[in-house]
C-alpha cells in the first residue's frame, strides 16, 4: 500500500508542478498593444466575477448536501464529498485563470511571428495547464481520501477484513461509500460548472450572432457588437472551467467505479478470491491512472520541448495524444505485471480474469483504443476535412432549412458507430475480465485524460485569441491563424466529448452492477428483470429524463439569449455612432445579462440530477431506480453523441465557408448566413446539452449507489405492500 500511495502522490505532484511551470511560462509572454490589453482585462474581469458568484452558489449547495450526507450516511462520506468538490472546483479555477492570461498572448504571438506553429505551441501550453490540473487534482484527492479515511481511520482495513460497520441509526457504511462521496463531490461541482458555464457562453454567443452577424451584417467578434466581451467570457467559464470540471468528474468516476466494483465483488463473493487479490484490484485503477499521468507529462513535454512545430495543428496535437496513449499502455503493462503476476490461479479465475494476470491490462488497453477510435469518428463527423461537414456547407447554398436538416442527419447518423465501439468494448472487456474489466475499460479510456483535456482546452483559448484580434483591429493574417486553430479546436472539442460520454457509459454500467450488489443478498443471483413492471416503468421514465433535462437547458439558454438579443438591438438603435465605430458599446450590461441568466437557470437542472433518483427511490424502491438508471444511460449516450457532433459539424461548416473553401460563396453570402443559423442552433447542443448529459448519468449512478442503503429499506411502495 505504501508504494502505491507514494506513486499516486508522485504522479499528482508531478502533474501539478508541471502545470504551474507552464502557467508562469505562458505569463512571461507579452500581451501586445494597449487596446489588446484593455480587451483582455475586460474578459478577465468578467470571467472572474462570474465564476466567483457561481462558486458561491455551488459552495452553499455543496455544504447543504454535505450536511445531509453526514446525517443520513456518515461524516466520513460528507468530508470526502467536500474534498471532491474542492478538487473539481480548483481544477476549473486554475484552468479558467490560465485561459484568460493565454488568450491575448496567443493573439500577440500570432501578430509578432505570423507563424501558425509558434502560435499553436503557446495555445497548447496554455491548454496543458488545464489538462495537467485535471489529472493532478483528481489524483491528489484520491490520495487524500485513501490516506485519511482508508489508512489513518482504518476504513480500508475494515473493508478487506470484512468488518461490518454501521452508522448512528444502524445502516451499513464502508470505505466504498466514502469513495462514492468523493466522486459525488466532483460530479456536483462539474454539473454546476458545465450547466452554468454552458448557459452563459451560449446565451452570449447566440445573442451576439443573431443580431451582429445576421441582422446588421458585421463580422464575428466585431468590437461594435455589445455582446462580444460576454461571448469571450463565456468561452472561459463554459469551455474551459466547465470542461475541466467535467472531465475531472469523468476521470474520477471511471476510477472509482472500478475500485467500488472490486469491493462489491469481494463482499458478495468473498469465498471466491482472497483479500490480497482484492487489495490489488482496488489499487490497480488509481495506479494505472498515475501511470497515465506520468505518461501525459512526458507526451506534453515532448511536444513543447520541440524548437519548431509544423503548420499542421491537427497533426501536432494528434502526435502528443498518441505518445501519451502509447506510453500509458506500456506503463500499464508493467503496473499489471507488478500487481497481478504473483496472484494464484484460483484468485485470478475467481475474479473473472480469463486471460490470466494480464486480463485487466487487456481491458484497459481496449478502453484506450476505443477512446481513440471514438475520437476518430468524432473527427470524421465534425471536421471540414471530411464529407459530412462539407455536405452541410453545400446544403447551405439552398438556405437555412436544408442546412439544419442536413446537420440533424449528420448528428443522428453519427451515433451508431461510436455506440458500436462502446458495445464491442463492453463485450470484449467483460470476456477478458468480467464486470471489473468493463470498469477498467472506462479507466483506460480516461487514463490519459491530461492529454485529451490539454488538446481540448487549446480550442477555446484560440477562439478567444481570434476574438481579441478582431476587436483590436489587427491585420487579417492574425485572424486567419487563430481561425485555423479554432476550427481544429471545434473538432478536438467533439473528440473530448466523445471520450467523456464513452467513459460515462462504461463507468455507469459498472456502477449499475455495484448498485445491484448493494441490495442483493450474497447468496442470490445478481439480476434486474427488465420486464418486471416496476423496472420497466423506471426504464421508461429514465429514457425520457435526458429529453426533459435537455429541454430545460435549451430553454434556459434561449431565455437568456432573448434578453441578450433585446439588449444588443437596443444599443444599436439608441447609441449614436455605434455602427459607424465612433462610439463604444456597453459591454457591461451584456455581461450582467449572461451572468444573471446562467446563475438563475443552472440551479434546477443541477439539483434535478441529484434529486430525481433519490425521490424515485423513496417513492418506488430499488427496482424502479434500477430501470431509471438503465433508461437514462441509454438515452443520454445517444443524445450526447448526436448533440455534440451535430453542433460541431454546423460550426465547422460555417468556418468552411468563411475560409473560402465553398466556391462562389464566402463571408456575407446567403450560404454563409444559412450556415450561421445552423451554427447558432448547434451552440446550445454541443456546448450545453451534450456535455451536461454525461454528468447527469454519472451523478444519478453515484447518488443511487450512495442512497440505496436507505431507500432499499424505506420506500413508499414497500410500506404500502406491507399493509396488505
Amino acid at each position: 500500500m505504501v508504494i502505491a500511495l507514494v506513486l499516486l502522490l508522485f504522479a499528482a505532484v508531478l502533474g501539478l508542478a508541471y502545470s504551474m511551470f507552464n502557467f508562469y511560462y505562458v505569463k512571461r509572454f507579452d500581451e501586445g498593444t494597449e487596446r489588446m490589453q484593455r480587451i483582455a482585462a475586460a474578459i478577465r474581469l468578467g470571467t472572474n466575477t462570474f465564476i466567483v458568484y457561481e462558486y458561491k452558489i455551488a459552495a452553499k449547495i455543496a455544504l447543504a448536501l454535505a450536511v445531509l450526507l453526514g446525517v443520513a450516511i456518515s461524516w466520513q462520506m460528507a468530508l470526502a464529498f467536500l474534498i471532491g468538490a474542492v478538487m473539481s472546483g480548483s481544477a476549473g479555477w486554475v484552468g479558467m485563470k490560465i485561459a484568460t492570461y493565454a488568450n491575448v498572448r496567443v493573439t500577440n504571438r500570432a501578430r509578432e511571428t505570423n507563424s501558425l506553429g509558434e502560435t499553436l505551441k503557446l495555445a497548447y501550453r496554455g491548454g496543458s495547464v488545464m489538462g495537467l490540473c485535471v489529472g493532478g487534482f483528481a489524483l491528489l484527492g484520491i490520495f487524500i481520501v485513501y490516506l485519511v479515511f482508508g489508512v489513518l481511520l482504518g476504513q480500508y482495513k475494515d473493508l478487506v477484513d470484512a468488518v461490518a460497520t454501521t452508522n448512528w441509526w444502524g445502516l451499513p457504511i464502508s470505505f466504498t461509500l466514502t469513495l462514492s462521496g468523493y466522486a459525488l463531490g466532483c460530479s456536483v461541482i462539474a454539473m454546476f460548472n458545465r450547466v452554468g458555464g454552458g448557459i452563459y457562453t451560449k446565451a452570449a454567443d447566440m445573442g451576439a450572432d443573431l443580431v451582429g452577424k445576421t441582422e446588421v451584417n458585421i463580422p464575428e467578434d466585431d468590437p461594435r457588437n455589445p455582446a462580444t466581451i460576454a461571448d469571450n467570457v463565456g468561452d472561459n467559464v463554459g469551455d474551459v472551467a466547465g470542461l475541466g470540471a467535467d472531465l475531472l468528474e469523468s476521470y474520477v468516476g471511471a476510477i472509482m467505479s472500478a475500485i467500488i466494483l472490486a469491493s462489491e465483488l469481494f463482499r458478495s463473493h468473498h469465498t471466491v478470491f482472497s483479500s490480497s487479490m482484492l487489495e490489488n484490484m482496488m489499487f490497480y485503477p488509481f495506479l494505472l491512472a498515475a501511470g497515465g499521468m506520468i505518461s501525459c507529462v512526458i507526451g506534453t513535454f515532448v511536444m513543447l520541448a520541440r524548437k519548431k512545430l509544423s503548420d499542421f495543428p491537427h497533426k501536432e496535437l494528434n502526435r502528443s495524444t498518441y505518445i501519451s496513449a502509447s506510453l500509458t499502455m506500456i506503463v500499464g503493462f508493467f503496473i499489471t505485471l507488478l500487481q497481478f503476476r504473483n496472484m494464484s490461479a484460483d484468485d485470478l479465475s475467481g475474479a473473472g480474469f480469463s486471460l490470466g494476470f494480464l486480463s485487466p491490462w487487456v481491458a484497459s488497453c481496449l478502453g484506450v483504443l476505443s477512446g481513440i477510435v471514438i475520437g476518430y469518428l468524432a473527427e470524421y463527423y465534425t471536421s471540414y476535412d471530411y464529407n459530412p461537414t462539407r455536405n452541410i456547407a453545400e446544403a447551405s447554398k439552398e438556405g437555412p432549412a436544408l442546412t439544419v436538416t442536413e446537420g440533424m442527419s449528420v448528428g443522428f447518423k453519427s451515433t451508431m458507430a461510436p455506440v458500436a465501439v462502446i458495445a464491442i468494448a463492453i463485450l470484449i472487456s467483460y470476456a477478458a475480465c468480467g464486470m471489473y474489466g468493463v470498469a477498467m475499460a472506462a479507466t483506460g479510456m480516461l487514463a490519459f485524460v491530461t492529454a485529451t483535456v490539454s488538446v481540448d482546452t487549446y480550442g477555446p483559448i484560440s477562439d478567444n485569441a481570434g476574438g481579441i484580434a478582431e476587436m483590436s483591429g489587427l491585420d487579417h493574417s492574425v485572424r486567419d491563424i487563430t481561425d485555423t486553430l479554432d476550427a481544429v479546436g471545434n473538432t478536438t472539442a467533439a473528440i473530448g466529448k466523445g471520450f467523456a460520454i464513452g467513459s460515462a457509459a462504461l463507468a455507469a454500467l459498472s456502477m449499475m452492477v455495484s448498485y445491484l450488489f448493494s441490495f442483493t443478498p450474497a447468496d442470490q443471483t445478481l439480476s434486474l428483470n427488465l420486464v418486471e413492471p416496476m423496472t420497466l416503468a423506471g426504464g421508461l421514465v429514465g429514457a425520457a429524463l435526458p429529453f426533459l433535462f435537455s429541454g430545460i437547458l435549451i430553454n434556459a439558454v434561449t431565455r437568456t439569449a432573448r434578453e441578450m438579443v433585446v439588449e444588443v438591438r437596443r444599443q444599436f438603435a439608441e447609441i449614436k455612432g455605434l455602427l459607424e465605430g465612433t462610439a463604444d458599446p456597453d459591454y457591461k450590461t451584456c455581461i450582467e445579462i449572461s451572468s444573471r441568466g446562467a446563475l438563475n437557470e443552472m440551479k434546477i437542472p443541477a439539483l434535478m440530477s441529484v434529486g430525481v433518483p433519490v425521490i424515485c427511490g423513496f417513492l418506488f424502491g430499488v427496482q424502479f431506480v434500477g430501470g431509471l438508471l438503465i433508461g437514462s444511460t441509454l438515452s443520454a449516450v445517444m443524445m450526447a453523441l448526436a448533440a455534440g457532433n451535430m453542433g460541431g459539424a454546423w460550426d465547422n461548416a460555417k468556418k468552411y465557408i468563411e475560409a473560402g473553401m465553398l466556391k462562389g460563396f464566402g463571408r456575407g453570402s446567403d450560404a454563409h448566413e444559412a450556415a450561421i443559423i445552423g451554427d447558432t442552433i448547434g451552440d446550445p447542443l454541443k456546448d450545453t446539452v451534450g456535455p451536461s448529459l454525461n454528468i447527469l448519468i454519472k451523478i444519478m449512478s453515484v447518488v443511487s449507489l450512495v442512497m440505496v442503503t436507505l431507500f432499499s429499506r424505506y420506500n413508499l411502495v414497500d410500506w404500502i405492500s406491507g399493509l396488505f
